[in-house]
């Protein structure tokens, strides 16, 4: 069976997370990544942990799929190489600092005359225009600047960073997007588009309600918890054996939630009538009413009510319970695939785009450095053994 993105060729870039994680996705569903790396050094993530034999399982991660070339861009052959493969490729993709490429000799204007169908996309942390378009950056920096760690956290805390790198993966996700957009559109005119995705702004852009209600309401938001500010009750409750969530996102959802409690009173106080008052009551008046109730109760014997009533519920799980719930296996969560490295299979997070009628398994385990050179020199651009083993000793792969 085919994958929608088979044909389509992607010379890579990119290191560390956002920049992978795009090129990842694309390779999932079918396109030929060509992973580029610096001759005996490779992508940074190479001695990120968890590590085993001296093979870190963060790469292997998030460069399953595609293939691995290493190449000397500051070399004269390096470049020559690289313009050769440009006229081979559709996208490519780059998270350096701004403005590295471009001393390399490969601004967007020279790429375009080299192939004019060439999609160039660029993550980088504030983008390619502004002051801080030069400046490097990670996730806990577009995190703290976007205003997302101000809003995260409890309130009687310091502002906290979300656990996982949302900055790269949402920033990674919508470079991905716009490259779909791009090809899209290039089947139409022919011709490929620059593309500029800014960590920064990925984040303020998905900031919700927190950025409209400066913008309209003229307040400052600050950190709740996990209390939604806007609906209530919307939050994490304590049981007698654990913790979970749930969200009552309707005045039904409510009036339920209350019946099943045996407290219908709390349906007509006037405190929480409207979602509105509910949310103005919510942290010091409903929310120890609720708990009252909810500490006599299992987990297990909450999820049967509150989910029998179609009101959202959740478990709040740690990550081997969430690695092992039967909702995670059907849905084929985890891939398995035998990694060269640490000379066994392991498991890792498979594609949450499942489309009907395409394999969902991964296709080839992320690679050892330069390991495709040869496959790639000679097949894409006809090179000899001799002419690749000159290449090696120069040093430029």
């Amino acid at each position: 069976m085919k994958r929608p993105l088979e044909g389509i060729r992607v010379l890579d870039l990119t290191q560390a997370y956002s920049g992978p994680f795009c090129t990842m996705n694309l390779a999932d569903h079918g396109a030929e990544v060509i992973k580029i790396e610096t001759p005996g050094k490779g992508d940074q993530t190479r001695g990120w942990g968890p590590m085993e034999n001296n093979y870190s399982g963060y790469y292997a991660y998030i460069n399953r799929n595609k293939k691995g070339m290493t190449l000397n861009l500051k070399s004269e052959e390096g470049k020559q190489i690289f313009e050769e493969l440009l006229k081979t490729a559709d996208v490519v993709c780059e998270n350096y600092k701004v403005g590295v490429l471009e001393k390399l000799g490969f601004p967007y204007e020279k790429m375009k005359e080299i192939n004019p169908r060439i999609i160039y996309g660029s993550i980088s942390g504030f983008g390619l225009t502004g002051d801080l378009a030069p400046r490097p950056a990670y996730d806990i920096v577009a995190q703290a600047m976007s205003g997302m760690m101000s809003v995260t956290g409890f309130a009687d805390g310091p502002p906290c960073k979300i656990g996982p790198s949302v900055g790269d993966n949402y920033t990674g996700a919508y470079l991905c997007m716009g490259i779909l957009m791009a090809l899209y559109e290039r089947e139409k005119t022919g011709v490929g588009r620059r593309i500029d995705v800014a960590m920064m702004d990925t984040l303020f852009s998905v900031m919700e309600n927190f950025v409209v209600e400066y913008t309209i309401a003229g307040k400052t938001p600050h950190r709740a918890g996990n209390q939604d500010p806007s609906i209530a009750p919307f939050d994490s409750f304590r049981a007698k054996d654990g913790d979970f969530v749930m969200g009552c996102g309707t005045d039904k959802m409510f009036a339920d939630l209350c019946g099943a409690m045996g407290r219908e009173d709390l349906i007509t106080d006037p405190r929480f009538i409207t979602n509105l008052d509910r949310c103005e009551n919510y942290l010091n008046d409903l929310k120890p009413q609720i708990e009252a109730w909810t500490t006599t109760k299992t987990v297990k014997e909450l999820e049967e009510i509150i989910s029998g009533l179609k009101i959202p519920f959740g478990e709040i799980l740690n990550i081997p319970q969430a690695a092992e719930h039967p909702q995670t296996k059907e849905r084929n969560m985890l891939w398995n695939v035998y990694q060269p490295g640490m000379d066994r299979e392991i498991r890792i997070p498979g594609t949450p785009i499942k489309i009907h009628g395409e394999p969902d398994e991964c296709q080839k385990a992320a690679p050892q450095l330069g390991e495709d050179n040869d496959a790639i020199l000679k097949d894409l651009l006809g090179k000899s053994d001799e002419q690749i083993e000159a290449l090696r000793k120069n040093g430029v792969i």
